[in-house]
Formats: C-alpha cells, structure tokens, sequence
C-alpha cells in the first residue's frame, strides 16, 4: 500500500468542486460532500452541485453549504438534445455529465477545479498538486472504444498505457480550455458536438471525460504529472449501510469507495 509521505498530506493550492448529480444521487451525494471536505487537503472555495432544479437538491446544497447550479444553464445544449440511447439502455444523462465537468472551467473562479462522480465517496487523505505537478490516480482497466473516440477526436492514438478512470480527477481551467479548443479547430465545430458526433452510439461506454483530458495532459506535459494508483472499490451498499466502523478498515487498502447503480441506465429498470 502506497503511504504518503508527510509533505504530500496537504497543499495551499486553492481549488473548486464541483459534482453533477441528479435525484438518484440523493442517498450517497451528502456523504460524497463530506468526504471531500474532510479528505481533500486543499483550501476548497466552493463545492458546486451541477443538478436539476429539484427542491430536495436545492434542499441539500443549502443544508452543506453548496453552491447549486442549474445543469441546463452550463452548456448551449440540454440533455434532451442528446440522444444516446438503445432498445434496451440510455446513456444520454450519463453523456451529458461529462460534457458538463468539461465546460466546468466556466464555472469555478479558481484555477483548478476537482471534478468528483456523486457515487463515490473519499476515505483516505487525498492531494492534487505536488510542488508543480498534479497528481492523477490512475488504474489498468478501461474501455477500447473510449480511445477510438479520441482517436477520432484528436487525430492520434492514447499516449499514455494506464487508464485516468477513476471518478474523480483535477482540471486546470487553461488546460481544459486548450483542449476544447484544439477538438473545436479540429472538427470545425463547437467541441460537444464533435465529442457527440465522433462517438459510435451503438456502444454503450463510447467517451471517458477523464481519459481525453488525461491523455491530452500526457501527450505534452508528461513531466507534470504524478502517476498514483487509484486503489477505488466498488460496493452494492445501500446508504443505510454506511458507519464509519465500515470505513476505517476499509482506508488500509482503499483510497475510495463507488456505490454504482448501473442498473438506472437499462430501459427495463425504469
């Protein structure tokens, strides 16, 4: 198991957060709030919940001190303009949140925001920034078709052999902005709707926010990254089943937990 050493336990950087969500994440968002201000060792300015205008939302941010923001208010295009979708699954809302973590850099005042999928819950110490690098966890798993969009995106191969997907990451605005740039000088057209048109829909996992930012970042500033592994576990839990005696042996091993619902994205569920 990786220890941090004492110098890499906190850092003055300041950063945002900011975590789309919708009402599914109810049961697990106030956990993931407060794992992040207890576990991120940066100065935090603002969590900003990106959600839909639903009062039990807007109920949550003003109880944890958040900052909401209407998800239909972040980008010229609304979730119903995307169509993602089979017979049997729909991954439209799964699309648009991470096209809404990449247009977070109009929204966070810092220059670094922390972007955090609302499953996943912190319980171990976590820092981005080490001196002038950032730090990215990292795991050997991922999905084929995430690099054929990139490859269609940016016109090369992946750069880097690990995979950046491990539900949280830290953006630098400029970095996220050049990228943007460079998919919309690219294609000749805003970059969601290049995102959305290079993409093969007949797949269900056809576009990885974090393995296009983290690829992008290690195809040119390779020597400003730290590479940790992301040491993240899954569990069927429900909420219910959260204490923090569960936690603690948990922290040994883990850096982070994921309660997924997968199954909210099967047309059959609903």
């Amino acid at each position: 198991m990786p220890i941090e050493k004492k110098a890499e336990l906190s850092h003055t950087t300041p950063i945002d957060v900011l975590i789309p969500a919708i009402e599914k994440d109810l049961g697990t968002l106030p956990f993931v709030i407060d794992s992040v201000r207890k576990y991120v060792k940066h100065p935090i300015r603002e969590i900003i919940i990106v959600a839909p205008r639903k009062q039990r939302i807007l109920d949550l941010c003003a109880k944890k001190g958040c900052r909401f923001v209407h998800e239909d208010t972040v980008l010229p295009i609304t979730k119903k303009d995307i169509h993602y979708q089979s017979k049997s699954w729909d991954r439209s809302g799964w699309l648009y949140q991470q096209l809404l973590k990449l247009n977070g850099d109009k929204l966070c005042s810092s220059d670094y925001y922390m972007v955090i999928d609302a499953d996943t819950v912190l319980i171990r110490p976590h820092v981005f920034k080490i001196g002038n690098k950032t730090v990215f966890y990292c795991r050997n798993w991922s999905q084929n078709e995430y690099f054929n969009t990139y490859k269609k995106l940016m016109g090369r191969n992946r750069s880097s052999r690990i995979s950046f997907v491990t539900h949280y990451m830290l953006f630098e605005k400029s970095k996220v902005k050049q990228l943007k740039q460079a998919i919309a000088s690219k294609h000749n057209r805003s970059w969601y709707s290049a995102i959305m048109r290079s993409m093969n829909k007949s797949k269900q996992f056809a576009f990885s926010e974090f393995e296009t930012y983290g690829n992008f970042l290690y195809s040119s500033s390779r020597d400003k990254m730290i590479l940790k592994p992301a040491l993240n576990k899954s569990f069927h839990w429900s909420t219910a089943q959260f204490s923090h005696a569960k936690l603690s042996p948990l922290a040994k091993k883990y850096r982070s937990i994921s309660l997924h619902k997968r199954k909210g994205y099967s047309k059959q569920s609903k």
